[in-house]
This record gives C-alpha cells, structure tokens and sequence, in this order.
C-alpha cells in the first residue's frame, strides 16, 4: 500500500471529500470514452454510478465503524455490485447485422461501480488502479483490436433433395474453419418431390474463394444449386 494515503483511510469529512471527489473524477475519466463514442451511458451516468458505490461503501463503512450498529459492509457492496448488473444490461442491444453492441460500456459501468466501492472503503490504491486499465482497455486495446483485419461474416443458400446432401454441406464447411451461426430451412414440392433451401449465416476464419466454394457444395449430390447472396 502507499503510505500517503493512510491519514485519508479512517472515516473523517476530510477523507470522505477525498474520496466523493476521486470517485467522481475516475467515474468521469471512464464515461469521457464512452460518451466521445456516442454510447447510451456517457460522462454523466459512469460518473453517477461511481460516486453512488462510493457513497454506498462510505455508508457501510460509517454504520458500522461510527454507529457501532451490527451492519454487514460486505452486503451493501454485494448489492450494488448486483443492481449494476441489471442497469448495464440496458445498454446491450443487438443490431440488425446480428451484432450485439453495448457489452463494452456495461462491463465499464459495471467496473465503474466496483472502482467506487474501492475508493469508498478507502482501497485508493485499487480504485487509482482500477481506472486505468479500463481506460487502457477502452482506448489503447480498442484501437489494437481495430488494426485486426476481421472477415465479415455472408449468407449463402443451398437448395438439396435430401438431408445427406445438408449433413455433407455443413461437414465441409466445417472442414474449411467456417462457423454456421443460423440455418433455416424452407421446403416445397414440385413435380419430382421435396425440394430444400437451406439458408446459411456463415462466420469465415480465413479468407477463401466463394465462388470455389459454392462450386465444390453444388458438386455434392443431391444438392441442386448453391449461391451467395447478401
């Protein structure tokens, strides 16, 4: 531990300023990220979050240390720990590419509020600690993973006669390192029988060549025909 922050660890006005204020400004530092990114929790609701837990991990801390009343500290801090759960889980959403977005800025609220409970019970070391790497995760590591070409994912639909004709599509997808994230089947009937269309949201791990691809799936039997399309 640093020694300079022992005479702000006991429950005095003057440490809990310090530690409102240090609350307010790592909450701040988190959610500035947020909001340059136009997300739905910003500045104001991590900064909020943070200085809440704070206040909650003070609260704590005082009914016990100074009312001598029989509280569990611990329970207080699990509680906010799980209320933020639920508040985070607000800003998840899933886009109409079937992305899912806002997992970023509800795991930072969510540290946000257990940067507070530190700061609050006067783990300032962990709390100081605690701010920067999630800004480090947020901006440094963000912009580490953007540099990582990243192959969209594409649909293709097989049309077959017979479920092989599927069973041997989908085994040779699998060859090639590829990950069928949703399949629907459709069905008719002509004059020869059942017809299928299977339609496949495919995931690529590697680059390949479609066309090859779709040529080696229409040359399995049973299948009539296969193509990509967007």
């Amino acid at each position: 531990m640093l020694p300079f922050f022992n005479r702000f660890r006991d429950i005095t006005m003057g440490s809990v300023i310090i530690r409102m204020i240090l609350s307010c400004l790592c909450g701040a530092l988190v959610g500035i990220e947020r909001s340059y990114h136009n997300r739905a929790a910003g500045f104001r609701t991590h900064m909020l979050v943070c200085v809440g837990a704070s206040i909650a991990s003070l609260t704590g801390i005082f009914l016990y240390v100074k009312l001598l009343l029989p509280a569990d500290i611990s329970r207080i801090g699990a509680s906010i720990i799980t209320g933020l759960g639920f508040i985070g889980a607000g800003t998840i959403f899933i886009s109409g590419k079937d992305t899912v977005k806002g997992l970023t800025t509800a795991a930072g609220m969510w540290t946000s509020g257990i940067i507070g409970l530190a700061i609050g019970a006067g783990f300032y070391e962990g709390g100081l600690l605690g701010t920067f790497l999630v800004l480090m995760a947020e901006t440094f590591f963000f912009g580490l993973l953007k540099n990582v070409g990243q192959l969209e994912d594409f649909k293709m639909v097989v049309h077959f006669t017979d479920t092989e004709a599927l069973d041997t599509t989908m085994r040779y997808l699998k060859d090639l390192k590829m990950r069928v994230k949703n399949l629907q089947i459709e069905a008719e009937e002509d004059e020869e029988g059942m017809v299928y269309s299977a339609i496949l949201s495919i995931r690529p791990y590697k680059k390949v060549d479609m066309e090859q691809v779709a040529a080696h799936i229409c040359a399995i039997p049973r299948v009539l025909g296969a193509h990509q399309f967007d």
